[in-house]
């Protein structure tokens, strides 16, 4: 195996490589800024003001980042999540933002209510036999809104994250009903109740008032659980199935990947957080391990990685030319 090994022969028998266009970055919209703000548990990210986002995304473009995935913070919030779907809200004019100034960005969009509501679940909340939760038929019809509204500004793929039974068919149906047939579905398919989503909730202030996502994400020890939600969703129509995390999950993305349809996963804020912690203080070399990171799940099976890393990504495997 030592032949095999040496230096100059080395990139001939690489397996698996990672490519800028492999990359996906999350970028957070905030409708009440007008500058760039940092977000404290996710050094060198930033809530970006609605007028401010083109600039942004033309950098990522500029480094070879073809593609993003968009948060929104609304200014208001309440109970049924009606800024999610306004088509004056924010991330229907940052799609329109990007849509009309970058022709080479696919944009995606996150479909959920998290960031929305009042409460910070991902739908409608009622009462259950359990008490207060997520309610999902009601929810469903949310969902449907908050795409369509989504794909009529523009937006290539839309994303549902709310892990709601019968989301993926809710929302094709309601797509294709209003024309928009070509509009792709990520769907976070296989998304873990994960202790790994702090630094998100607190740069798009969605954390939630009461109780847990439990009822609606799947627990981390349940493999088989997760495999069925993704090949359920990939039965409604789905076109991208989603593993998220990622890191910690290679088993799924790797059982993911076996259903046969283009597979994303999502490097998430606590994983990302991790590094960057450990780097500032001289313990890992924070460059070596996030690209490591990132081959790891490409090894494993992604087609796309959404990841906090992607410009810092791009700008590296350009340096390895």
């Amino acid at each position: 195996m030592r032949r095999g090994r040496r230096r100059i022969i080395q990139p001939l028998l690489r397996e698996t490589e990672l490519r800028k266009t492999d990359l996906i970055a999350p970028v957070f919209v905030d409708e009440s800024i007008d500058a760039p703000i940092p977000i404290a548990s996710m050094p060198g990210q930033f809530r970006h003001p609605v007028d401010g986002v083109v600039d942004h995304c033309r950098r990522l473009l500029g480094g070879g980042i073809r593609a993003v995935i968009l948060f929104g913070i609304p200014v208001e919030k309440d109970s049924e999540a009606t800024a999610a779907y306004a088509s004056d809200g924010v991330i229907q004019r940052a799609v329109r933002e990007i849509k009309n100034n970058l022709r080479g960005m696919a944009v995606i969009t996150d479909v959920c209510a998290c960031e929305y509501t009042d409460h910070g679940h991902c739908g409608i909340v009622g009462e259950t036999a359990d008490g207060p939760d997520l309610l999902n038929d009601p929810s469903l019809e949310l969902m449907e809104r908050i795409a369509v509204s989504h794909a009529e500004s523009g937006a290539d793929i839309v994303a549902p994250s709310c892990m709601l039974d019968g989301m993926v068919g809710a929302i094709r149906q309601a797509l294709d009903a209003a024309g928009h047939t070509d509009t792709l579905i990520m769907s976070y398919s296989s998304k873990f109740a994960s202790s790994l989503y702090g630094p998100f909730r607190d740069a798009a202030d969605s954390g939630f008032a009461f109780g847990d996502r439990t009822t609606y994400q799947i627990n981390p020890g349940n493999a088989r659980e997760a495999v069925m939600e993704s090949e359920l969703d990939g039965a409604e129509g789905a076109d991208i199935l989603m593993v998220k995390p990622a890191g910690i999950y290679l088993d799924i993305l790797a059982s993911v990947k076996e259903l046969g349809l283009p597979v994303a996963a999502y490097q998430v804020s606590g994983e990302y957080a991790m590094i960057k912690a450990a780097a500032e203080r001289g313990w890992l070399d924070e460059r070596a391990v996030a690209l490591e990171t990132l081959i790891a799940i490409k090894r494993a099976g992604a087609d796309m990685i959404i990841t906090y890393y992607a410009e810092d990504a791009a700008r590296w495997l350009d340096e390895e030319q």
